[in-house]
């Protein structure tokens, strides 16, 4: 049983503290005001299902990566995976902190507890230097050619009445420096973006740095919601240009459609294991700033059939609309058939599952995967495709969507 331990500290976390451990995530909930970070693993579990494993009544931290969606839905990966990471992964965590609008605490056992009191210490001291290795050249593994010839195949496919919807993504790799320091890139990157759920993942020698402003589900008890984002413009830096590019965004039809589509899907997932009539449009379309650019995001909610856990609906929704299409089976078909790469965790989730009966999984985008035995880095972006959308704004997006992350690292 942990003990829950006040804090007096100032809950803004100096990440190099955790280069010792070789397993920890971060996830922050920003619309919450809370962030939680489970450190070092007490055990490894194949399921976070806590109302079926009544045994473990805990905190669990980990992932689903995109592959996932082979086991779910009888699919296969035409492409290798080259970052790495598990199909899924989950962990019981060592030490537990978690800030929210009542301080920061720490959970933890009771023959821990002195270990994370002195980790406290220097987690929290936020007097380290910041510094950071070069990054080398970005090398596109779909160039704009190829970008621009698949989009046009996929709206065949759009226009043909296959699909209606689907999201198409490239990535970009370069190598680093030898001192190129992942934790101070996070440092970097959550400072200038302060990304509503942004993550932070460490398994061995393989590094996620997420800066998503999406949100997949959250959990309260037996209610859920899910908050599809579809929909990008820039920013301008002018508060009365960022008020008529909000607008813009709102009203522009391609957008909305995009956007609607998404939120359908998601609608139509929980509807499997909701009760009846209880699945809930509290938002649609809304415009929100997240840094450097407006996005459009909906709000769906519902409450859960008896006998349905949190880990069930997310497996029934899993992938997310917003990172597919519509329908999503074939979309996902036609994404394995044209993409460039593999996805791997980009485009999958990452979470955690409190004892209390709250949980909150983000969609793995914006996020820089780095790997440390061979130097690299890979970012992947991508966007949804519809009947009435340009080839080349798409790549455009696609590049502004990459600079949020990139600029963020300067």
């Amino acid at each position: 049983m942990r003990r829950t331990i006040a804090l007096n500290v100032d809950p803004v976390i100096d990440f190099s503290a955790l280069r010792q451990y070789q397993r920890f995530m971060f996830r922050n909930v920003g619309d919450e005001r809370r962030w939680v970070l489970g450190i070092d693993e007490l055990s490894a579990i194949e399921s976070p299902d806590l109302a079926k494993n009544k045994a473990i009544q805990e905190w669990v931290f980990g992932f689903l990566s995109y592959e996932m969606k082979n086991s779910l839905e009888g699919l296969h990966s035409r492409s290798k995976d080259e970052l790495g990471y598990p199909t899924s992964y989950w962990f019981v965590p060592r030490f537990v902190f978690e800030m929210n609008d009542k301080g920061c605490v720490l959970h933890v056992h009771g023959s821990d507890e002195s270990a994370g009191r002195e980790l406290a210490n220097v987690l929290f001291r936020n007097d380290s230097e910041v510094q950071g290795g070069r990054v080398r050249k970005w090398i596109s593994r779909t160039p704009r050619t190829n970008y621009i010839d698949a989009v046009n195949a996929l709206l065949k496919y759009i226009r043909r009445g296959d699909i209606y919807e689907v999201n198409y993504c490239t990535s970009r790799h370069a190598e680093v420096d030898a001192d190129w320091d992942p934790f101070n890139a996070f440092i970097h990157l959550f400072s200038r973006t302060n990304a509503e759920h942004a993550g932070f993942l460490r398994i061995g020698e393989r590094f996620a740095l997420c800066a998503s402003p999406e949100r997949f589900l959250a959990f309260k008890g037996d209610q859920v919601m899910a908050q599809p984002m579809k929909g990008t413009r820039a920013r301008s830096g002018s508060a009365v240009e960022d008020e008529r590019i909000a607008i813009e965004l709102a009203k522009d039809p391609k957008e909305r459609a995009e956007n609607i589509m998404a939120l359908d899907v998601m609608r139509n997932d929980l509807s499997r294991i909701a009760k009846r009539r209880s699945v809930i449009v509290d938002e649609l379309c809304a415009v929100r700033p997240h840094g450097k650019v407006f996005q459009m995001t909906s709000t769906v909610r519902a409450e859960l059939k008896e006998g349905i856990t949190p880990y069930d609906a997310v497996l029934a929704s899993f992938p997310m609309a917003s990172m597919t299409g519509a329908p999503k089976y074939r979309s996902m078909q036609l994404i394995d058939e044209l993409e460039d790469q593999c996805r791997g965790l980009f485009s999958g989730t990452m979470g955690f599952f409190a004892p209390d009966g709250t949980a909150d999984l983000n969609v793995v985008i914006r996020t820089l995967f780095f790997n440390a035995a061979q130097h690299m880095v890979t970012l992947v972006t991508g966007g949804a495709l519809t009947a009435n959308c340009d080839p080349e704004k798409e790549w455009d997006e696609c590049e502004l969507k990459a600079r949020s992350v990139l600029d963020a690292l300067q």
